[in-house]
């Protein structure tokens, strides 16, 4: 199929604002077109949405519409409405993880077990005695029940005021924003946001969204976005008959490179483009709207909780529910650093102390590798263990450096190879590398050993996880079963006229399977889904047009990650361009 990938110098076509149309409705702006939705008779309102939220600002918008409209109104706080902050984190906290700087037991239960459903009926009605026709509010005022858990009371109305996760995170980065059931001078945390907050508030969600009567996208608090709650069904199920993407995103690290500045224009004011978030599904949004200037951005989780059979197909949703198993995500270091040398959680500490009930498995597909770089994979042959967790310490407590390569194998960085990553090996990128990911979905739990004494932005050197990365370790991925067992050499699946594909890398402790399929310039590779998802990325090549058997049409360009629904059942692969094409799919076995 010609020469092996290179890194590209640009890559114009990559869309960074992918939108689908809204069905049987417009994307709406502003406070005011919310307001002048409400149905006649309407007496309380709930709004219900994210912990983060400025929920000071929405009150601020929903008045002055309201106030435009004439309209008496009065607003009740949801926040009010929970259960103290010792009984909160008492529900939410492990005994394994309490103390944990770093790290939570993911939450379960629902939101409804830290509110107090007396104060939460009081809020939607405040006078015992129910006097009067006119409704809840003085004077028949309208009643608006603001904040997260506001879908639990007893309201006529429902709407769901979202910020995409991205935001909620530089808000916590910045000391701002305020967690679920928190008093308001409680300081708000990651480690609260990532593994209680979004866990919960998730689930909610989910559980309420067939409910949901208005989505509003409060990027823009003084002029959001809104979509129909009917609208916002019907458009997320027909996107699981259907390929889409969702919106990329990147974040900067100590360690990040400038390939996804460089090739494909994101973030050019950032500090680096680390991590490319392409398909990461609890924090990835799709937009919907015709263009990215008028869109609200809603949660590709939400998508796959109204059809998760068509999203996953039938046996995926059986082993996962509705969680979607596979992310795809770019870790680019080229002009930055070493990534640091970790592990992920064994499948036992994974479920039992951090509370996923699959674990973070992993590959490396190299679509760039620089001169001279680095794949660091599996312990060396005979590698001391107890003289490894004895340097990590004293790296930790007393900044003392060690030659991390005494102990985890270095591999060449080769372009177009895939690294297989099983939960409790030693790895990390070297510096100079474009690394896409395609991994299990679990992405918090990255166990470092070793981060090269690197500092953060506020000069501390960066936290590493010596004890629980050693409870993780797998001794079994060393030596010469390394190279054998995860650099696996591509093997060839049945393939057609002008088109091939290989399987890149599988193992009996993974559930997903890594396939590359190339296209010849001007042919078709036909593909079935046989009732399981696919995601496919370009990582060769301008790009391809999908077309289902329902006639569905999606063009998909270099870097770009498509989701493909379980229920397309068939597809074809099609290679407009000049050059070949190849890209890298997934799927679950």
């Amino acid at each position: 199929m010609g020469e092996g990938p290179q890194l590209k110098t640009k890559a114009p076509q990559y869309e960074p604002t992918p939108c689908y149309p809204v069905l049987a409705d417009a994307v709406a702006v502003g406070w005011a077109h919310a307001a002048g939705t409400l149905p006649k008779g309407t007496r309380v309102l709930a709004v219900d949405g994210p912990a983060v939220l400025d929920w000071a600002a929405v009150a601020a918008g929903l008045r002055a519409a309201f106030d435009d409209r004439r309209t008496p109104v009065e607003f009740a706080d949801v926040r009010t409405a929970v259960r103290d902050w010792e009984t909160v984190r008492r529900l939410t906290d492990s005994e394994e993880l309490r103390d944990d700087p770093d790290f939570a037991r993911l939450a379960g239960g629902d939101l409804s077990d830290l509110m107090d459903p007396q104060a939460l009926a009081a809020l939607a009605d405040p006078r015992e005695d129910g006097a009067g026709e006119s409704g809840p509010g003085e004077g028949g005022a309208l009643r608006v029940l603001l904040g997260p858990g506001a879908a639990l009371a007893d309201a006529d109305v429902l709407w769901w005021a979202d910020l995409p996760k991205r935001y909620a995170e530089a808000a916590v980065k910045r000391g701002r924003g305020r967690h679920l059931a928190a008093p308001e001078d409680e300081p708000p945390t990651l480690r609260r946001l990532l593994y209680i907050d979004w866990p919960l508030l998730d689930r909610h969600r989910d559980q309420m969204a067939g409910r949901i009567d208005r989505w509003i996208d409060v990027t823009d608090t003084v002029a959001p976005t809104s979509i129909g709650g009917q609208a916002l069904r019907e458009t997320c199920r027909s996107l699981a008959t259907r390929p889409f993407r969702t919106r990329p995103t990147f974040n900067s690290t100590p360690w990040g490179g400038h390939w996804g500045q460089e090739t494909l224009g994101h973030n050019p004011d950032a500090e680096n483009t680390a991590l490319g978030y392409e398909l990461i599904a609890p924090e990835s949004g799709v937009l919907l709207g015709d263009d990215a200037s008028r869109c609200v951005e809603v949660p590709f989780q939400l998508v796959v909780a109204l059809s998760p059979v068509d999203v996953l197909g039938p046996a995926v949703h059986e082993m996962f529910g509705t969680s979607f198993p596979v992310r795809f995500d770019y870790l680019d270091t080229v002009g930055g650093g070493n990534l640091s040398v970790h592990c992920h959680p064994r499948p036992d500490d994974m479920r039992d102390v951090f509370g996923w009930p699959y674990t973070q498995h992993e590959t490396y597909y190299l679509m760039h590798a620089g001169d001279h770089s680095k794949v660091f994979l599996g312990l060396r042959e005979g590698a001391d263990v107890e003289a490894f967790h004895h340097s990590a310490h004293a790296a930790d407590a007393h900044g003392t450096p060690f030659d991390i390569e005494r102990y985890v194998q270095v591999f060449p960085a080769e372009a177009g190879q895939l690294y297989l990553v099983p939960a409790g090996t030693p790895h990390g990128s070297g510096e100079g590398n474009v690394v896409l990911e395609v991994s299990a979905t679990p992405y918090l739990y990255s166990l470092r050993f070793y981060d090269w004494l690197r500092r953060d932005a506020a000069d501390r050197q960066r936290a590493v996880h010596v004890e629980h990365a050693f409870r993780n370790l797998d001794p079994a991925r060393s030596g010469d079963a390394v190279a054998r067992e995860l650099v696996q050499r591509p093997r060839p699946l049945p393939s057609g006229d002008g088109w091939t594909e290989e399987l890149l890398g599988a193992l009996p402790a993974m559930f997903f399977q890594v396939h590359r399929i190339a296209v010849e310039p001007g042919r078709t590779a036909e593909q079935r889904t046989d009732g399981r998802f696919h995601v496919l990325t370009v990582v060769d090549g301008q790009g391809a047009v999908i077309t289902t058997a329902a006639g569905h049409r999606h063009s998909v360009h270099y870097a770009e990650t498509l989701a493909v629904p379980a229920s397309v059942t068939s597809y074809r692969v099609h290679n407009q361009g000049p050059e070949p094409v190849r890209l890298v799919k997934a799927q679950v076995v």
